[in-house]
């Protein structure tokens, strides 16, 4: 930042570089609406006012408001590049993205954050770093790479890095864990987010005592509301499998509740959904529908988040602040026309150049050889299934007995589900039961499984289990569908198993076919086939999971007795 040049200009001493003329100007600070011109220099907003231009836009009338932030998200869900993706952002007026790369870090350790962070210097958007805290997630699954906090402080002072990444291991936190206390204590003087879903009384009042500085996990409003009373700002989500936002947003408008402390965020996205409804944008669009004032949804969209993780400069078209910009014909409708990035039109902003990633990120599918009897599971009188959820990535603990597992592998409601490691040729690998899916035949496998992304696979059948699980090596990773012993279609993501190397072009309709081809073999419409999925070896969000170490009960935070099959 010149200081010199910006003073210079704010008085017209020096003409600024761009002015874009007769806007309806948001003030996020007042609230206000303030009819006027946008004086631009050096990529900073150097006047509101009456200002004359190097270069002139004419916005008769639009309105002009700060560039959006996306307060936690993980750009890896979005299945392609943190260039491809920053692109797609920028086009829907997300000019600020907060990322934590804890799935690639997963697959990748040090190697991957090393490569994340270069790619994000290549960006066209604002891109911060939340360094990962949970790698692994937690102690009930083996992922690819462990990191301490000695080696997560090696990335403090990296360009873009704004803190500590979501603090999954709650429990680890209020139980003094010592390896979490340590990474806590070596981030405390920066933002540490968190990720705390359905804690509640004395243990959220301990989790909030470690300096724990946001959530983005509740998905009633009272949950909200509890975490806002305990000084916790609350990042609203609404992604492709979680909408949490008309739960949240309902009750804030209701009650009235101070919006200074709520922020929105995606969490995870795909890129097809992206380019259909944008990130951001989309929030504020329901938040205005569901009755919030649409100053205070822009609020939440942009200086709230910037407030809440320390970004100067940021969020607000105002004098000092870097001049990234939406116009809009409509506020409430978040029409967007324009976005400007540093003063400068999308139009105008090159398609980023794709960075070289490291070899060992390319070829990270390795598990050992299956026995012939690794998707058996004994039987039992009575089950531990895993209940889906329709549009939410929880689960529920369903007990059935065998006869009622047997009914349901007959009329399609329920599956058997495989979780195999993939990173060290261990030969660990866990079977269950799972409710709800809808597949009718067949075999859909996955390398995204969130968070240590071992291979999940589901299907009616081990033959198309087994082919499902070979087709995944074969592919270095991604998605696939397997039907009769033959692979029906196979979506290669080599980036760690959980990212493609394609353009936003390529990929979304290669993607959008894909997901139509699994409806069409007979899951439920309600439940997005692979984020779904994806989930389903998460042991930190309820109630219950599956992972490549057997089926653990998230509410009791132990494993279930040895009742399934696989090698736990």
């Amino acid at each position: 930042m010149n200081i010199e040049k910006l003073i210079r200009a704010a008085q017209e001493i020096e003409k600024p570089e761009l002015v874009l003329k007769n806007g309806k100007i948001l003030n996020v600070f007042t609230g206000e609406i303030v009819s006027g011109d946008v004086a631009v220099t050096d990529g900073y907003i150097v006047g509101i006012g009456q200002y004359s231009g190097q270069k002139e836009v004419e916005l008769d009338g639009k309105y002009v408001v700060p560039g959006f932030v996306n307060a936690h998200l993980h750009v890896e869900s979005s299945m392609v590049t943190p260039q491809v993706y920053s692109m797609e952002e920028l086009k829907h007026g997300t000019t600020t993205i907060i990322t934590d790369p804890h799935e690639i870090a997963n697959v990748g350790g040090m190697t991957a954050l090393y490569d994340i962070i270069k790619a994000a210097g290549a960006s066209p958007v604002n891109y911060f770093i939340m360094l990962p805290s949970c790698v692994p997630s937690t102690p009930f699954e083996h992922s690819g790479a462990e990191l301490s906090a000695e080696q997560l402080e090696l990335f403090r002072n990296e360009p873009g890095v704004l803190g500590l990444g979501e603090m999954m291991n709650a429990v680890g936190v209020v139980g003094l864990d010592e390896n979490v206390i340590a990474k806590i204590k070596a981030f405390s003087d920066m933002v540490i987010d968190g990720h705390a879903p359905m804690m509640s009384g004395k243990q959220l009042n301990a989790y909030a005592c470690a300096g724990i500085a946001t959530d983005h996990e509740s998905i009633t409003f009272d949950e909200a509301l509890e975490k806002l009373r305990c000084g916790i700002a609350v990042l609203v989500r609404d992604g492709s499998a979680s909408k949490n936002l008309e739960a949240v947003i309902k009750g804030v408008v209701e009650k009235n509740i101070d919006t200074s402390n709520l922020a929105f965020c995606t969490d995870d996205k795909h890129l097809g959904d992206i380019v259909k409804e944008g990130t951001i944008r989309y929030n504020i669009q329901q938040a205005i529908a569901l009755g919030l004032p649409a100053v205070k949804a822009y609020q939440i969209a942009t200086i709230n988040a910037a407030r809440i993780y320390g970004l100067k400069h940021i969020g607000a078209v105002a004098c000092g602040y870097r001049a990234d910009m939406v116009v809009l014909d409509d506020l409430e409708k978040v029409s967007v026309t324009q976005v400007y990035k540093d003063g400068v039109p999308l139009c105008e902003i090159p398609e980023p150049v794709q960075i070289q990633f490291r070899s060992e990120l390319l070829n990270s599918v390795r598990y050992a050889p299956l026995p012939e009897n690794a998707f058996e599971i004994p039987v039992r009188d009575e089950y531990s299934v895993i209940g889906l959820v329709k549009n939410q990535i929880v689960t529920k603990h369903i007990k059935m007995t065998h006869e009622e597992v047997m009914q349901g592998l007959r009329d399609g409601s329920v599956r058997k589900l495989a979780v195999i490691e993939r990173h060290h040729e261990t030969g660990y690998h866990s079977c269950a039961y799972v409710k709800g899916y809808g597949l009718k035949h067949g075999a859909v496998g996955t390398t995204v499984a969130h968070d240590s992304h071992n291979i999940i696979v589901l299907g009616d059948n081990d033959e198309d289990m087994f082919r499902a699980v070979e087709e995944l090596k074969r592919i270095n990773g991604g998605y696939t569908i397997v039907c009769g012993g033959k692979v029906v279609d196979s979506l290669p993501m080599p980036l760690g198993g959980l990212m493609s190397l394609s353009g936003a072009q390529e990929f979304i309709p290669r993607f959008d076919d894909f997901i139509e081809l699994a409806y069409s073999m007979g899951v439920d419409k309600d439940i997005d086939p692979f984020i779904t999925l994806s989930f389903i070896a998460l042991p930190v969000i309820p109630e219950l999971r599956l992972t490549d170490c057997g089926l653990f009960d998230v509410i009791r935070f132990s494993f279930t007795d040895k009742e399934q099959g696989g090698n736990t």
